[in-house]
């Protein structure tokens, strides 16, 4: 025999609904906070690429006009340059190394946003004080 009446018929029952409801809630804030985290993550290796690109052509620039100039930069430096649409800050910081006419260039990166503190990003880069190209005598030498 069938039987007619609703019992037959299977359904979740308000309880179960309302745990189903409770899990829900609670992963959904969980999933929200970890994809925020990421685009955090994301937007922070953005700026540490650019901060990088800005420290390298700010270093390059350092090392043309020291070869254009014949002078090499010594003692600090500070500016603001621009790259992809955005201002950065730069301080640059050349001394002497134990080595004569070797000195030591730090740049750092500042976004403008941020006060200054401590660098988004550091890059040290090396110049020799002998700017003769290769095959000419040093400048004052024979």
């Amino acid at each position: 025999m069938n039987n007619v009446s609703g019992s037959a018929t299977r359904g979740f029952t308000l309880v179960e609904v309302m745990v189903a409801l409770a899990v829900v809630a609670l992963a959904l804030p969980a999933l929200m906070f970890s994809l925020h985290q990421q685009i955090d993550g994301t937007a922070y290796l953005r700026d540490k690429s650019l901060a990088h690109m800005v420290a390298v052509n700010k270093l390059t620039e350092t090392r043309i006009m020291a070869r254009a100039t014949g002078r090499l930069l010594k003692g600090k430096d500070s500016g603001t340059t621009s790259l992809a649409n955005r201002e950065w800050d730069w301080q640059l910081n050349s001394t002497e190394t134990l080595l004569p006419n070797f000195y030591r260039v730090e740049i750092n990166i500042f976004p403008p946003e941020v006060d200054a503190g401590s660098p988004l990003y550091t890059l040290v880069g090396f110049l020799s004080a002998d700017l003769a190209a290769d095959g000419e005598a040093p400048h004052g030498g024979g």
